[in-house]
């Protein structure tokens, strides 16, 4: 694995976003504004340790740590734990493909309802096992669901 030096900009940013649910880049320091922000933003970036997640309201792009940017801060990700033969566990392979899971393929694959799928992202995953699930809808296509695996980040930052 490449040892990855940050500036504490940067590792500020990137703890923040570890404690942060969805794995946001949200807590910018006051001093970090205009080109400064845009410069730290696109170090990261390139180093693969952030990368862009949803957009505001306003239109502004929102980021999120990845692995490698967890790495860097010295969190392990946990290893998510599922059990092997139920619609569960196939939700959770399904999801943690790189190119993530739709509602559809998801569907197809449980044979469950559509409203089923969700409601078992909302209550069995999120709630009881405490995964983290990101939902992205690229322009012009469906919605794609994710999970991460990482569930308890900011314990590890604090131990």
């Amino acid at each position: 694995m490449k040892l990855t030096t940050l500036t504490p900009s940067q590792s500020q940013l990137l703890e923040a976003a570890a404690c942060n649910p969805q794995r946001l880049l949200t807590d910018f320091p006051a001093n970090l504004k205009g080109g400064a922000l845009i410069k730290v933003l696109t170090s990261l970036g390139n180093q693969g340790l952030i990368q862009p997640h949803s957009k505001t309201a306003s239109g502004n792009t929102q980021f999120a740590i990845t692995t490698e940017g967890l790495q860097a801060i010295g969190v392990q990700p946990p290893v998510v734990l599922k059990r092997e033969v139920s619609k569960q566990a196939l939700l959770i392979e399904l999801m943690s493909r790189p190119e993530g899971a739709t509602l559809a393929q998801m569907v197809q694959a449980t044979g469950w309802q559509a409203h089923t799928v969700r409601g078992c992202l909302a209550g069995a995953l999120k709630k009881k096992l405490g995964l983290l699930i990101d939902s992205v809808k690229e322009t012009g296509g469906e919605r794609v669901y994710r999970v991460s695996p990482i569930t308890t980040v900011c314990a590890s930052l604090r131990a």
